[in-house]
């Protein structure tokens, strides 16, 4: 942003003009993110030396992640909002071809019997991650066109309900069950968002609710997962065991911490604890006190998501602002569901933590919604300053011709 108000300068642009960057949200992630690396580097360190002998492999990683989301996010951000609508079915049939191609054999990489990435070089692409976030660009884009239909006509609800029930089939045939939670509740939110019809939303929301606990109890695997959940000390030395560890590190904690770097959990008792499990390592080492700076963070993050819906609502820029509800309800929800997990709150899920767990996929596409909120937010402000938001580039080329 200040390369920017230097060119407005370099031209003549009032600096008074100048939109301003959204520092509540900017703050809110780099704090999310740093925080984010030194939990994976004191979960991850003992593990890293015993099984390959480098104690910051992870971490080294994860801040390689990091650059690289924040490289996807500057260029991201340089995308006029106008040209990324455009995009919004090329988007959708990308993700569904993703979703496909890790189910066939030799292409996705199986661990733990699912098949949820693809290899990509220096790491693997975990397929709904970016897959969530392309169906969320994609319904923006039909809200913002067809919002009429959808709150008038039930094809025109029926409609991005029915792409959901597609991809939320190919989630599971993974399979993916959190992922297919996350991506649903945040669909039927965007489209609560836009105005649908509550008897309609409710119906909907009840079948996907009814499909999605069908799902669970019919499944041998999903149903114990859930029986372990609502009693795991029956059996706290094999299917409770992750649960309980996890309870005992928040436990440990107590108000202000063992302090960091002091866990006695991550020493091979907890596992995960770099990855969905580093806020039970969190709440070990840093306590309650701790926790409630990562709530208040998440919390804040949401709320300036929302903040950046409501002003572009009232710059009559929709696309702008179902993006940023759908993104808000993203990051709210699945930072509630991992928190809810760590806690013993919700059945385990295998969900990051947004902006902390360890991985490739999810810190490169959460790095890259910021960057979508933060370009929704910058081209809002430029509505209300009256300044086109491609203007200073435009002024900065014609200064340059003459």
């Amino acid at each position: 942003m200040a390369g920017v108000a230097h060119q407005a300068r370099m031209v003549g642009v009032d600096d008074a003009r100048m939109p301003r960057v959204d520092y509540w949200l900017v703050v809110s992630v780099m704090v999310l993110a740093t925080l984010g690396l030194v939990m994976v580097a004191s979960a991850s360190i003992t593990f890293a030396d015993r099984e390959l002998g480098q104690p910051f492999y992870y971490a080294f990683r994860q801040a390689i992640f990091i650059a690289l989301g924040l490289a996807l996010g500057v260029l991201l951000f340089k995308v006029r909002l106008v040209d990324l609508e455009r995009l919004g079915m090329v988007l959708l049939l990308s993700a569904i071809a993703m979703l496909l191609l890790v189910l066939v054999p030799g292409v996705g990489v199986e661990v733990n019997g699912a098949a949820r990435w693809m290899n990509a070089g220096l790491f693997r692409l975990q397929v709904s991650e970016p897959a969530k976030l392309m169906f969320i660009v994609y319904l923006a884009s039909y809200l913002a066109r067809h919002g009429d239909e959808v709150r008038t006509r039930i094809s025109g609800f029926m409609k991005p309900v029915g792409l959901l029930a597609i991809a939320a089939l190919l989630l599971l045939l993974e399979p993916d069950f959190g992922a297919t939670v996350v991506l649903t509740v945040t669909v039927m939110g965007m489209i609560f968002m836009a105005g649908v019809k509550l008897v309609q939303f409710s119906g909907a929301l009840g079948l996907a609710g009814l499909l999605l606990a069908s799902l669970a109890v019919s499944s041998p695997y999903r149903m114990h997962r859930l029986t372990t959940f609502m009693d795991p000390w029956a059996d706290p030395f094999n299917s409770g065991f992750q649960l309980t560890q996890s309870l005992i590190a928040i436990g440990r904690g107590e108000w202000f911490g063992v302090g960091l770097g002091a866990s006695i959990q991550k020493l091979f008792y907890l596992p995960e604890a770099h990855t969905d499990f580093v806020f039970a390592v969190l709440a070990e080492e840093l306590g309650l006190l701790g926790v409630c700076l990562i709530i208040v963070l998440y919390a804040v993050l949401v709320w300036r998501a929302f903040v950046i819906a409501a002003q572009a609502v009232r710059a009559e820029n929709l696309f702008a602002a179902y993006l940023a509800y759908g993104i808000g309800i993203w990051f709210g929800l699945q930072s509630f569901i991992n928190v809810g997990v760590n806690m013993g709150l919700l059945p385990t899920k295998g969900l990051t933590l947004p902006l902390m767990s360890y991985g490739g996929s999810s810190m490169i596409v959460m790095c890259a919604a910021v960057a979508l909120l933060l370009r929704i937010d910058y081209e809002t402000r430029c509505t209300a300053t009256g300044m086109s938001a491609s203007g200073i580039a435009a002024a900065t080329r014609k200064r340059s011709a003459a």
